[in-house]
């Protein structure tokens, strides 16, 4: 298990809009909350650096640059959207530094349930304990130096964006040793009602527009292919994805999905949008010309990074290792390392949220096109 557990911390390891006074963007400021799929520097100031030469980063930054992916994740996609920077990872903001633009809390290897929550229940710890709640309480810390008064507060968080997830996959990763697919759903209602609990204490905060990712289908990507590793050829779909873990999404996102609406009941003076993750990704393996990549069914659901399996993952010699390859060209595939996309793959899943209609109710409409 110690192996597993390696293999999950590893994989789970400018622009500037021009606004005017005259034209206000949509949003003025980000502040997000997760795990390694929208995590831009956190986990990486406190673990051992990638090496120069390390393949992520290597597509949109030509070098590591914080994020589990060869380039841009979402987040970074929407932000370019909304002529926003980057968002600056929490644990890099150096004394003076403004963020007044957002802050990003998202940690690799960041689960929705807290530490203790694995630790009674006698399942592996996770990579970090660095949860959900965690990120809240960070977001706490920093927010007197982006308001002061509560007037003040109210009146810049009215015009921010909260992101809370996508955050739940490292919960479901952490189990799956341990319990079925069928078992799987007991994790369900305890990771809604943490999410459910963090959006509530952003509401008391002050956030007014918030968008919660549902989750992936997992039953798609090549490391959870690799860990499953099922001989039963009714076990897959004709696009190759496991079938029952992603019924198994479909569920869980189902739950979020009710409780996001009585969270909208409860507070209707409050813009809470869903997003569909699942059937923005879903679409790329299904009909994968369509976006620009690959139409050979074997290798669409591959890892571009990694070393040897049916998948090309090794839970031994994770993406970035000396025995380790790279796909000649990131842009054709989906699946990056395992765990994690490409930035190609990052960007039309961004391209489906910002630009429809794979959220709801809608975002603003973006000052620029991703491009």
């Amino acid at each position: 298990m110690k192996i597993f557990i390696f293999f999950s911390i590893t994989l789970t390891y400018v622009f500037f809009g021009n606004g005017s006074n005259a034209n206000p963007l949509p949003y003025e400021a980000i502040f997000n909350f997760g795990d390694s799929i929208s995590d831009t520097g956190n986990a990486d100031k406190t673990h051992p650096p990638f090496p120069s030469n390390s393949p992520y980063g290597s597509t949109y930054f030509k070098h590591p640059a914080g994020r589990l992916s060869d380039g841009r994740l979402i987040i970074d996609f929407i932000a370019e959207a909304y002529g926003l920077p980057f968002l600056p990872a929490y644990l890099n903001l150096t004394k003076d530094q403004d963020i007044k633009k957002g802050v990003n809390f998202a940690f690799a290897g960041a689960t929705a349930l807290d530490f203790e929550y694995f630790i009674k229940n006698g399942v592996d710890k996770p990579a970090t304990d660095k949860s959900l709640s965690i990120q809240l309480g960070w977001f706490k810390t920093i927010k007197p130096s982006i308001c002061k008064s509560k007037e003040e507060c109210d009146g810049f968080f009215k015009k921010s964006l909260f992101l809370v997830g996508e955050i739940g996959g490292n919960d479901i990763i952490a189990h799956l040793s341990y319990r079925n697919v069928t078992g799987l759903r007991e994790l369900v209602p305890p990771m809604v009602e943490a999410i459910t609990n963090a959006i509530i204490t952003l509401i008391e905060e002050g956030a007014v527009e918030l968008a919660v990712p549902g989750n992936f289908p997992i039953g798609c990507i090549s490391g959870v292919l690799t860990l499953v590793n099922s001989t039963q050829k009714d076990d897959y779909d004709q696009f190759g994805c496991l079938t029952s873990y992603n019924t198994f999404i479909e569920y869980y996102n189902g739950q979020l999905k009710q409780a996001i609406e009585t969270l909208r009941q409860k507070h209707p003076q409050v813009k809470i949008m869903y997003f569909d993750y699942y059937n923005d990704a879903k679409r790329l393996f299904q009909t994968p010309q369509q976006y620009g990549f690959t139409s050979d069914k074997n290798e669409i659901i591959k890892a571009c990074c990694g070393a040897s399996g049916t998948y090309n993952v090794n839970v031994y010699i994770p993406c970035g290792s000396p025995s380790t390859t790279v796909c000649p060209d990131p842009s054709k595939v989906i699946n990056w390392d395992g765990a994690h996309f490409t930035e190609a793959a990052y960007k039309q899943i961004a391209k489906g949220l910002v630009e429809g209609p794979f959220v709801n109710p809608s975002l603003e409409s973006p000052p620029f096109k991703i491009a």
